[in-house]
């Protein structure tokens, strides 16, 4: 069977030369020190091996933005062995030591040599130097005077730069990052730590001058020293983590993007960032108090990292976003099989001081190198696409370059909507609501839609959150509701009394100046105040409860009709609504269209119905696609319905035209309407 022989990597390369050169130094450590070998019997020598090698069992561990290392106090003791008795002191304390601890830690044979060698290389180069700056070591006491703390000190500095040096080379080619990127992130730390260390060494060897039992002295600037360290070690993890999940921070996070973009150019490798948001956290937090909201973020923490890999990161990015990063995968598909699955996690409910919560979440996931090359831009438009899948619904979104609200289309979009605005681009559509029992069409919903001249007709999901970005939502507004009420006086004159129902983004529901204009539209065309239906959602509703009555409580004292739509989808109940001045709820079309398949939308469909009536309110069913659902919700004793069984949206004159011709009664039997399809050709596809 042939032989397989592995490459031979840079790192590889690297860490051989290192135990070559450093096996070359120890040799001539030894040939040098062979005169001195009667030393190292010495009561001096004995201590400092004793606490060199201690030094190394009792070591600081660090993880500085990713990068693991240890701090310890052997170096202290071997330094000073190298000044009082010979370099190859120093080698044998802290060689012997650093053995043990890798070999008890059951560290790989290359690292191990690779530890050893790299002291010899350090400890040759350091005594080396101290022995032509200083002449040391001296035969007799005193071992150091004054004039030799210079060059010793020198020695100290080439002892620190040496080892720094030798291992972040290590470190960068086995992260395939530079040499000065770890230098930038460790440098001062280790500075700090264990350049205190080799400078404590001189002041070990005056304590051994004077008396050796003077040396214990020295532990309590070496505990402070050591303890120093433990408190910058946490500082550095709370500066770079989550205080209340653990999880890393947006800091730590980006770090980490940098060092796996870094790795991936390298490697040709595809990496994945992915940012998530719990939908409709703000409710649970108002509703059931901070304290459960907290505990709801830490078990989302825990699931989280439960579900990913050792080498993948979840980072907590700031209230209910987190952050997911992918350093490798395949193809796209295996980036979205993790989304899934991180989603279905999600999803199984979770039980927090004995409630019981279920939750859901959006996410948008960028990939590199084909969304962006860098941290900022990949994050962005991981941003993006999670907007884009919470607006959607649809769990989680890759990034595309449509998405982009500074995309070509997005940018003429939001250049040229305050002129469509004002040159009737915006046109509306009505979407009927029938009586069930009945069938009679009593209203509609007006929905707006962009008659772009260049990109046809453009749905308000994309067009709303640009006018909510670029100031343009109350002029669009105060268009909606002009047109929609103009349209309810036409219907007066033709004998037609029938309500329109307009939606109201939240911007426009907290603006002061709705309950101002609103009569004033009405007066013009001369429409009576409980024929404008105005629909706010539950959220709204939720998100600031105090600012939303006081709203509520002037609109309706117009005469308006006010809606909840899409209720059952937050943490909102109908003992809540019991003090809101609202006249109707919408009931969302995900439990009416999945009743007949599941009873737990059954059962709130039909419960929903029966509060709403018991707190006098009426109820309208959005979703029926069927004639099963029309006639389930009839038997329920639901209202009103809306959907494509009655009819899709329509634009004013074949929703006039529909309404005439169903007005005396829609009739389930008969089957959903078909509107004239020279009227519906352009916008059936919206």
């Amino acid at each position: 069977m042939p032989s397989v022989v592995r490459k031979l990597t840079a790192l590889d390369a690297y860490v051989n030369a290192v135990i070559l050169v450093g096996a070359v130094c120890a040799v001539w450590l030894t040939l040098d020190g062979a005169g001195e070998l009667h030393r190292l019997w010495s009561p001096e020598a004995m201590v400092f091996f004793v606490f060199a090698f201690g030094g190394e069992f009792v070591t600081l561990k660090v993880m500085t933005r990713g990068a693991e290392g240890e701090v310890t106090t052997s170096t202290t003791f071997a330094l000073a062995a190298m000044i009082l008795v010979h370099p190859l002191a120093g080698l044998i304390a802290l060689g012997s030591a650093n053995l043990v601890a890798d070999t008890w830690g059951r560290k790989p044979l290359q690292k191990i040599l690779f530890n050893f060698f790299q002291y010899a290389i350090v400890v040759g180069a350091a005594g080396l130097v101290m022995k032509l700056l200083t002449g040391l070591p001296r035969d007799a006491a005193p071992h150091l005077d004054p004039s030799d703390l210079p060059g010793v000190l020198i020695a100290a500095l080439v002892f620190f730069i040496a080892n720094i040096g030798l291992v972040s080379i290590v470190v960068a080619l086995a992260t395939q990052s530079s040499v000065f990127t770890y230098l930038a992130r460790d440098l001062f730390f280790q500075a700090s730590i264990n350049g205190l260390m080799l400078g404590l060494a001189p002041i070990v060897v005056l304590a051994a001058d004077f008396a050796l039992p003077a040396i214990a002295l020295l532990f309590l600037p070496i505990f402070a020293v050591h303890r120093g360290g433990r408190e910058a070690i946490a500082k550095e993890h709370q500066a770079l983590h989550d205080a209340l999940t653990g999880l890393p921070n947006r800091e730590l996070f980006k770090d980490r993007i940098d060092q796996t973009v870094r790795t991936a150019k390298r490697t040709g490798e595809t990496a994945v960032v992915m940012i998530m948001d719990l939908d409709h956290f703000k409710e649970i937090n108002d509703t059931l108090g901070h304290h459960m909201g907290d505990a709801l973020l830490q078990e989302v923490s825990s699931r989280l990292q439960k579900a990913l890999r050792d080498s993948d990161t979840v980072a907590r990015l700031g209230g209910d976003e987190f952050g997911v990063l992918l350093p490798s995968v395949t193809t796209a598909d295996d980036a979205t099989a993790v989304a899934q699955q991180l989603l279905g996690h999600l999803r199984e409910p979770f039980v927090l001081d004995g409630m019981r919560l279920e939750i859901d979440a959006s996410i948008g996931l960028a990939l590199f190198p084909k969304d962006g090359e860098h941290n900022e831009t990949l994050q962005q438009r991981a941003d993006i696409a999670m907007y884009s899948a919470k607006q959607a619904g649809r769990g989680f979104a890759m990034f595309e370059p449509e998405l982009d609200r500074h995309s070509p289309r997005r940018l003429a979009l939001a250049g040229g909507l305050r002129s469509a605005i004002g040159e009737g681009q915006i046109r509306l559509f009505y979407q009927p609501k029938a009586d069930l029992r009945t069938g009679r069409i009593m209203g509609c919903e007006a929905l707006a839609r962009w008659d772009h001249p260049e990109f046809g007709i453009v749905g308000p999901s994309e067009f709303v959150p640009i006018a909510e970005q670029t100031g343009l939502i109350t002029p669009l507004t105060s268009f909606v509701l002009d047109a929609a009420i103009q349209q309810v006086g036409e219907w007066q004159r033709a004998g037609l009394e029938l309500s329109v129902a307009v939606n109201l983004s939240a911007r426009s529901f907290l603006d002061t100046q709705l309950a101002v204009e609103i009569p004033r539209l009405l007066a013009r065309h001369s429409v009576e105040a409980r024929l404008l239906e105005l629909e706010i959602t539950e959220s709204m509703l939720m998100t600031d409860p105090a600012r939303a009555e006081a709203t509520l409580t002037r609109l309706h004292q117009i005469g308006l009709t006010l809606s909840v739509d899409d209720f059952g989808t937050g943490y909102s109940s109908l003992a809540n609504l019991k003090r809101l001045p609202v006249d109707v709820i919408k009931i969302d079309k995900s439990f009416v269209m999945e009743m007949a398949v599941d009873a737990s939308d059954a059962a709130i469909v039909r419960s929903t119905i029966e509060l709403a009536h018991n707190l006098g309110l009426r109820v309208v069913a959005e979703g029926v696609e069927s004639e099963d659902a029309w006639r389930h919700l009839d038997a329920l004793g639901c209202d009103l319905a809306q959907g494509y069984y009655l009819s899709r949206p329509l634009p004013a004159e074949a929703a006039t035209r529909l309404i005439h011709e169903r007005g005396a009664g829609f009739q389930a039997s008969v089957g959903p309407s078909r509107p004239p399809q020279d009227l519906l050709q352009r916008f059936t596809k919206v």
